[in-house]
Parts: C-alpha cells; structure tokens; sequence
C-alpha cells in the first residue's frame, strides 16, 4: 500500500489536478471567499474620518499596532469592518479549551463525540460574539479619545449612536470571519480560519519586501536578514516535518487454518504536535489590550498607560509573556490533540504493543514521557523560532513580516494546505483506478 502511494504521488502532475474535480471545485471556493475576505479590508467602519485616522494611527503605528494590522491584512490600519478580524474567536477558542481542561461537565461534553463538539463550538460562538461586543467597544471609545492627540477626532460624530454603530458593525464582521472561516474548512482546502490570517499576511508582502529592501540599502544587517530569510523557513519546514516513530507490533492470530497478524507498523509522532496554534494563540492574547493602549493614547485609563510602558512591544515583560504563552500554549495543545491514554487504550484493543512495554498504563505512561520530551523541543523552537526575529526587528527595524511569528503562520499554513491538496489528489488517482478495475471485472 505504502509503495503504490509513493508511485501515485511520483506520478501526479497538472493532468491530475484538471481530472479532480471535487479538488478544483474546493480550491476555487476557497479563492473566492478569501477574495470576499481581503474585499471587506477596504470597507471603511462608518462614522470615521479615513484622513484624520490614517495620520493618528501612522503616529501610534511601530510598535504592536504593526504586528495586529499585518494579521488583519491592513484592516486596522484603514479602520474597516473587518479590523477586529479574526481574533476575538480564536481568544474564545482559547477560553473553551481552558474550560474544557478545568471544568467537568465541558469534559464530559466533549466525550459525547459529535454532539458533544457542536455544542461547544456553539458555546465558542456565543463567547465570539461577546468578546467582540467588548472589543468593538473599547475601540469605538478609544477613537473618540484619540482625538486629544493634535490631529484632531477621527470621527465625525462622537457619542452612543457611533458607539452602537460601531459595536455592530465590527461584531457583524468577526462572526462574518467566523462563519467564512468554517466553510472554507468544510467546502474548500485547508483551515479556513489560518488561512484568512495567512491571507492578511501575505497580501501586503510585496510592500514589506520592499520597504525591506530599501532599508538594506542603507543597512547591512537588514541584508543580512533578508538573505537569511530562507535559511529559517528551511529550518521550518524540518522540524514542522520531523516526527518520532514508536514501533508498534501487533501478534499473530490463528483463525481456523489461517495465520492473521505478526505484523509491524509504527506510530508518528510529530517533533512539534501543536503546530502553528501556539504562536497564534500567545499573539492573539498579548495584541488585544496592546492595541486598545495604543490607539486610546493619551486619553486612555491609567492601567492601559501602564501596559503601553511596560508592556511594550520589544520591552523584556513582552518577550517573557510571550516566550511563556508560547510555551503553555505548546504543552497544552499537545495535550487536548494528543491523548496517550486514548491511543494506549485504542492499541490494546486492537492488539496492538510498543515493544518492552506492557499495554494499557505502562504504554500511556511511556507515550505520556515520549510526547513531553518532544513538546520541550518543540516549544524552545517555536520559542526560538518567534523571539529571536523578535529582537532583530526591534533592534534594526525590520518590517514585522519577515518576523517569527508571521514566517511560521506562512510556511506552516502552506505546508498544511498543499499537503491536502496532495491527499485529495492521491484519494482521487485512488478512486481512478478503483473504477478502471471494476470496468475490467465487467467485461471480463
């Protein structure tokens, strides 16, 4: 079976991808709702002055605001409909998983299988939209106290009715985001929800290079960055793909005069399981009141000066907060997607058994001391992957995009897409000859 994978796979080209049509169909519905999402980055949040806006925020604008506006695709830096983005789901994801750990009866929802899963998804919805409401909030009154700056206010008519309008209009635009994000997963390729960050990143990649080049110009060590780009997303790729195998035997078995059984296989486990979730999940948290500090200004309550001071993109609060996100993220991950007592009970019942091991407890714990040794590597590269370009775009001014973070968003969300689009290309070429063979049968 592995063998006539390899060959399929070494066989496919663009012929096979024209046959595929459910694949094509899919690839084309995910185009087009990733147009819809980047048209709606230009749909401007009613109320506001575009002019007056864009001069407030390019002085507030270096710092984290950068970092949010890049995973909005320019949204926030043009203030429209979408510039909440995504986000306020992925916090409430985050808050949903939390429970799920702490809180018993969300545990035993989730053990209730497909009944289970739509009724937190729905719980995740219900928290979407309240923590857009608070957000949405927060901005509409944190525009109306940027007019203290000198420039003047931002928006045209301050006071409930902008307010209302406001918490509306970008709530309406984040569970819009949510709903999009959810058929792309289930009508085209790849993860709907990374991939309309991944689309925010990369559509202003062409100015960034740009911006990039004109600073190595003048800066050698920003060249030296730049060229060093590729180096880190091949060091990416390897160890998103680098995996351990646990050697699983499974016994033979007699059935009548026949022998079934006696078999080997292994069990993959990857170096880093949580995948790109971790780095998204720690930006997600640290960007929120980051960004309500920034564009309140001077206006804002006491507590969001004290976070804009200390909290600080490229301050050392900043950076530990995020290598420690990062990290809890990793190992709490790992563990909701990763369940060793699960899989040590699924390879009992199947006959299954590590070597040297004795099934059910000893191979949860032997698989339990595997995963947190892999999970520690895996955590001080995503760690290593996110803070170090970190440093060197706070000390040499290197647009965020040739960052940690979004250069993992990018390659990770690639690999995973093209390697759907690779199992639907397989399935497909598999179902060929599936057919081809029963047509034989036919007529023979």
């Amino acid at each position: 079976m592995a063998s006539a994978a390899e060959q399929l796979a070494q066989n496919m080209n663009f012929s096979a991808l024209s046959k595929a049509t459910d694949l094509k169909k899919r690839i084309w519905f995910t185009l087009g709702a990733l147009i819809i999402y980047r048209l709606g980055t230009y749909i401007p949040l009613p109320g506001i002055d575009p002019e007056t806006f864009r001069q407030i925020y390019s002085s507030q604008s270096g710092g984290v605001l950068d970092m949010f506006n890049a995973f909005s695709g320019g949204a926030l830096e043009r203030m429209t409909i979408f510039a909440l983005n995504i986000f306020p789901y992925i916090s409430a994801s985050i808050i949903m998983q939390l429970m799920t750990a702490i809180v018993p009866s969300i545990e035993a929802m989730k053990k209730e299988g497909e009944a289970g899963r739509k009724k937190i998804n729905q719980y995740t919805r219900y928290g979407t939209v309240l923590l857009a409401s608070v957000q949405a909030y927060g901005i509409a009154v944190g525009l109306e106290a940027a007019g203290a700056s000198g420039f003047g206010s931002a928006v045209i008519d301050p006071g409930m009715f902008f307010r209302i309008s406001t918490v509306i209009t970008l709530t309406g635009g984040t569970v819009f985001l949510m709903w999009l994000g959810e058929q792309i997963t289930q009508r085209g390729i790849g993860n709907g929800i990374s991939l309309i960050i991944f689309s925010g990143i990369v559509a202003n990649l062409p100015l960034a290079l740009a911006e990039a080049f004109s600073l190595g110009q003048s800066n050698g060590i920003v060249a030296v960055i730049i060229l060093a780009v590729p180096f880190i997303i091949a060091g990416i790729v390897a160890c998103e793909r680098a995996h351990r195998r646990v050697i699983v035997q499974y016994p033979k078995r007699q059935v009548g005069n026949k022998i079934f059984g006696g078999d080997s296989s292994h069990l993959p486990i990857k170096l880093n399981v949580s995948g790109v979730i971790p780095a998204i999940f720690a930006s997600s948290l640290l960007l929120m009141p980051l960004s309500a500090a920034n564009l309140s200004g001077a206006g804002g309550p006491e507590w969001l000066t004290w976070v804009t001071a200390n909290l600080g993109r490229g301050s050392v609060l900043y950076l530990t907060a995020y290598s420690l996100l990062i990290a809890f993220f990793a190992f709490f991950y790992t563990g909701i997607v990763f369940n060793t007592e699960e899989t040590a009970d699924n390879l009992k019942k199947h006959g299954g058994f590590i070597p040297g091991i004795r099934p059910g407890a000893n191979t949860a714990a032997f698989l339990e001391r595997i995963i947190n040794r892999l999970t520690v590597v895996g955590a001080s590269y995503l760690v290593a992957v996110c803070l170090l370009p970190e440093l060197l775009i706070t000390e040499f001014n290197v647009p965020f995009y040739f960052g940690g973070t979004s250069l993992l968003i990018v390659v990770s969300v690639t690999m995973d897409t093209v390697g759907q689009i690779h199992s639907h290309l397989v399935a497909h070429q598999y179902e060929g000859l599936i057919k081809k063979s029963k047509l034989k049968g036919r007529r023979g």
